[in-house]
């Protein structure tokens, strides 16, 4: 079974130590909700698997193999969702989710109508980016890691500007995706419904190291 950890990680940003001695382990059709207070690290954590900066020490492993060794390899298989919505203005909703998903599987048709459906956008599919609501620009973010398959969902704060309908709606395609063999780590300070996650309070690794050669 496939199995993505990390093992003694510490994280420092500018002179202050966010997290230290952090450790988990998540395996297929698994799922791992990130708590803890604002500035805890949760972010931090979020690109540090999705390989966007490096552990100050520790290391990240993909079935056994760091994933320092092979960052493209890592970059194919997971979908990261931040805190911003980069829907191109003058594309429609399809031509958004379009584009991003040929930056993925060029010519495999990609799942675009589906997606967007399964998030309840199909509606808006020739509707401009420019005149989405801020909850539509979410819902059609978050329809990137539907539009392309990838085994790691990386997700942060991904309930923001979603109402209660859209919640579920995003809450049944993770279950799809678990169920299918997929991983998901999920930042959030709502409750979501995520059958048998693991949590992870990353206030319990609060840090107190500078950085090297800092006074």
């Amino acid at each position: 079974m496939t199995l993505f950890s990390g093992r003694d990680l510490v994280c420092i940003r500018g002179e202050r130590c966010v997290f230290d001695g952090l450790d988990f382990a998540l395996e297929g059709g698994g799922a791992l909700v990130l708590g803890g207070p604002n500035g805890s690290g949760k972010s931090s954590l979020l690109r540090l698997m999705a390989g966007l900066s490096r552990p100050a020490e520790g290391t990240l492993d993909w079935d056994g193999e760091e994933i320092v060794e092979n960052p493209e390899a890592h970059n194919a298989r997971l979908h990261y969702v931040g805190h911003q919505d980069a829907v191109k203005p003058v594309l429609s909703v399809a031509e958004n989710l379009d584009f991003w998903a040929a930056q993925r599987t060029p010519g495999d048709g990609f799942g675009v109508a589906p997606a967007l459906g399964a998030l309840a956008i199909a509606h808006l599919a020739e509707v401009p980016g420019r005149f989405l609501s801020a909850g539509q620009k979410r819902r059609l973010n978050l329809a990137r890691i539907l539009a392309a398959p990838a085994p790691l969902w990386l997700l942060d704060e991904p309930t923001t500007g979603l109402d209660s309908e859209a919640t579920a709606s995003l809450e049944a395609a993770i279950a799809r995706h678990r169920a299918g063999g997929g991983m998901v780590v999920v930042a959030t300070h709502v409750e979501m419904s995520l059958d048998g996650a693991g949590k992870l309070d990353l206030a319990r690794f609060a840090g107190s190291r500078q950085r090297a050669g800092a006074p």
